[in-house]
């Protein structure tokens, strides 16, 4: 088919009442096709008609693109630099905030005072944790900054934002009715990393399990168990929490001593011991706080219970105890100390009176057993009863008769 017959299928196609004349410099189509026109031209008068049109088109919405364009460079660019101006600013609020204060007797700022927690947490746990909450903070902020921008960049494109902002809203309202647990992990998570509540290697219990932190979410917190099991906590399950790894830990030890013993050697005795411990490697660097002898804590007929205590390094109070108490028991052997006193048995008792020895009893001991003896009442009582003697005359063996 010829150039000439494509050219006058188009022009049947085209309504009658289309005027051939060229169009207005107003660059608006024909009337029959108000989206389209489909002619083309035929005639120098058409193609001149045409480019008029086109470059009146252009001439109308060249000045709108340029500014269009250029409102989005502006917003992108102002985004970026807004964007860089908060994560710096961010940075060096935290830097601020982990910085010690100058000299031992200073006090911390106000905004050091958030994460200093002087005397319980170490400066390496507080960069570990200001970089954790510094992280969470600038994701915050870019994602802030760069949703916003995102949108104003759409509504300067002519994209309707009513409709996306109504769906969006309903959508964040169904997610938080179905996600709430989620939600309420997540700033359970930030606000016990914000609180440094615990961190990786602390030994805490959370009610639900006790043990050793493997990792902190902002979701979920993992923990090591005594007997080896890892234990998933959700972060909005958790009431409260005992960390027993932060700032220091109290090493408690009980030494009993026999009741006769000189209390006040036997604590003289116990104060050198836990002085030389406390010079030893490595419990100098455990103990910091010497050893005090409390007082008594409890007497019985045999024995006296002595408490002693001292600050030790979180979590190694343990070791501490462990430790004293084994050089306790070597010390009391080269003294002569007894643990507790000896109470003679009833039969010790009978052995000494049939020597003509008077034993010494301790007060409040225990009576000796009634069927100690044999030929006591209670002892006969409770022999067995014999059993019935049988006539001669019946066959089978059987006990004799007695007499």
């Amino acid at each position: 088919m010829s150039w000439s017959g494509v050219t006058g299928l188009l022009a049947d196609a085209t309504p009658t009442t289309a005027p051939s004349a060229p169009a207005t410099g107003t660059g608006q189509p024909p009337s029959g096709l108000p989206g389209l026109d489909l002619r083309l031209p035929t005639s120098a008068d058409e193609v001149t008609s045409s480019t008029k049109e086109a470059a009146g088109w252009l001439d109308a919405h060249w000045q709108e693109w340029v500014a269009s364009g250029i409102r989005i460079v502006f917003i992108v660019l102002l985004a970026l630099v807004l964007r860089a101006m908060v994560r710096k600013l961010i940075t060096q609020l935290i830097a601020r905030m982990t910085k010690p204060a100058e000299g031992e007797a200073a006090e911390p700022s106000r905004l050091g005072g958030l994460l200093a927690n002087t005397g319980v947490v170490n400066p390496e746990r507080r960069q570990q944790r200001s970089e954790a909450i510094g992280s969470v903070l600038r994701s915050v902020a870019s994602f802030t900054i760069l949703g916003t921008a995102a949108l104003m960049v759409l509504s300067a494109l002519g994209v309707n934002l009513a409709p996306l902002l109504a769906s969006a809203g309903v959508a964040g309202v169904a997610i938080g009715f179905g996600a709430r647990n989620l939600v309420t992990d997540f700033l359970s998570g930030v606000f016990m990393i914000m609180e440094d509540q615990y961190g990786v290697g602390d030994e805490i219990d959370t009610g639900v399990a006790t043990g050793t932190v493997l990792e902190v979410g902002l979701r979920v917190t993992k923990l090591r168990g005594a007997n080896g099991e890892i234990w998933y906590i959700r972060n909005g399950e958790v009431k409260r929490i005992a960390n027993m790894s932060q700032g220091w830990s109290t090493a408690s030890v009980d030494v009993q001593v026999g009741y006769k013993e000189d209390l006040v050697r036997v604590e003289a005795l116990i104060l050198e011991t836990a002085e030389a411990l406390s010079k030893e490697s490595p419990y100098d660097e455990l103990i910091w706080a010497p050893f005090s002898v409390l007082g008594v804590e409890s007497v019985a007929a045999d024995s006296v219970v002595l408490r002693l205590e001292a600050r030790t390094a979180p979590g190694k109070s343990a070791l501490v105890g462990r430790g004293l108490r084994q050089r306790l028991k070597a010390a009391f052997d080269l003294a002569g100390i007894k643990l507790k006193e000896e109470v003679p048995t009833a039969a010790a008792a009978a052995a000494a009176a049939a020597a003509g020895v008077l034993p010494v009893l301790v007060a409040d001991a225990g009576p000796p057993s009634a069927l100690a003896d044999p030929a006591s009442p209670r002892s006969l009582a409770a022999a067995p009863i014999p059993a019935p003697a049988r006539p001669a005359d019946e066959a089978g063996p059987g006990p004799l008769k007695t007499t």
